[in-house]
């Protein structure tokens, strides 16, 4: 990879006080973000957090109404022009009628220094199906393609958008062995995806979006305790709504077909009043999961429980530095 911002030790991504408006729309609202150079970081939200318009600032295809974006001490279009930066999207559109390796050689000469094809094809996984056509390449294989595209010019920052859709389980496990292995060198991911379970696998951060602005960042570990309270599963046959309306310390419960998933900070009590009002029997109580906080931290409901302050962030236990 180049060295020419890692000598400088330059944020990889350094965003201040970023805003973007849309007429009246405000998709983005004074967030703050700083990402270290060698970082995987997941960048997560609900539809509407925010997330596509802030990367379309960090990659330089559009311009913030307000605050600043910094890119390895560039201006984004700066970065990307000298092939510091590279994105893997979900629908960029490709070439049907070419090959494999028409497709890498093609993207290849429009960059003045570049990894050999066959190396990027290796990193990726393709190197088998090099002489087919992309149009009979499956959607996996297609993504696939697009990551050693995205290689091509040696980034420093790797975007990545949903990065393994379509792609097998066996498939995923291997595309994020090569980017680990990628972090290892230097280089830094920035990632969304709606496989929570790929944050809590792979990112050494996880950074959760809201309207606009940042509500949590920190460690899978860190995210999850945000998220007060564990889970107390049973099985309870013929369970009702009714028979549960006495249970105490229940912020929220879920009937399964014969089972229970109660939500609580009090779960010995649940477990407790189950297993003595009831005929619930293999109980389980669990930490909650990725899933569990990136609901509790990101859904509408924060609104109604913080009131007026319902815009300001939940205090980062792990951070950008000042």
């Amino acid at each position: 990879m180049t060295s020419t911002s890692t000598r400088q030790g330059a944020p990889a991504i350094e965003l201040r006080g970023l805003r973007k408006d849309f007429g009246p729309v405000h998709a983005v609202r004074g967030l703050d973000l700083t990402v270290e150079q060698g970082e995987i970081v997941a960048f997560l939200g609900p539809n509407g957090a925010g997330k596509t318009t802030t990367v379309d600032m960090v990659l330089g295809l559009s311009t913030p109404t307000a605050g600043s974006v910094r890119v390895l001490g560039r201006e984004p279009r700066d970065a990307v022009a000298h092939g510091l930066v590279a994105a893997v999207m979900q629908t960029a559109g490709l070439l049907k009628d070419l090959t494999v390796r028409e497709t890498l050689e093609l993207t290849g000469s429009l960059f003045t220094h570049t990894s050999s094809v066959d190396a990027v094809m290796r990193r990726a996984g393709i190197t088998e199906i090099a002489g087919r056509r992309v149009d009979k390449c499956s959607g996996g294989q297609q993504q696939r393609l697009r990551f050693a595209m995205a290689l091509l010019s040696d980034p420093e920052l790797l975007v990545l958008d949903e990065p393994t859709t379509g792609m097998d389980v066996e498939g995923r496990r291997d595309f994020w062995s090569a980017i680990r292995q990628d972090a290892g060198r230097g280089r830094t991911i920035l990632f969304a995806t709606h496989y929570l379970e790929e944050a809590d696998a792979y990112a050494d951060r996880i950074v959760l979006v809201r309207k606009g602005v940042v509500v949590a960042d920190g460690t899978a570990a860190q995210i999850k305790a945000m998220a007060a309270g564990r889970t107390v599963r049973a099985t309870l046959p013929g369970a009702s709504e009714a028979m549960l309306t006495d249970l105490p310390g229940a912020d929220g419960i879920e009937i399964r077909g014969d089972s229970v998933l109660v939500h609580s900070t009090d779960t010995d009590a649940v477990a407790r009043w189950l297993l003595t009002r009831t005929d619930a029997r293999d109980l389980e109580i669990a930490a909650r999961g990725i899933e569990d906080a990136f609901i509790a931290l990101t859904s509408d409901h924060q609104d109604d429980a913080a009131g007026p302050a319902a815009d300001a962030r939940v205090p980062q236990t792990t951070g950008s530095p000042a």
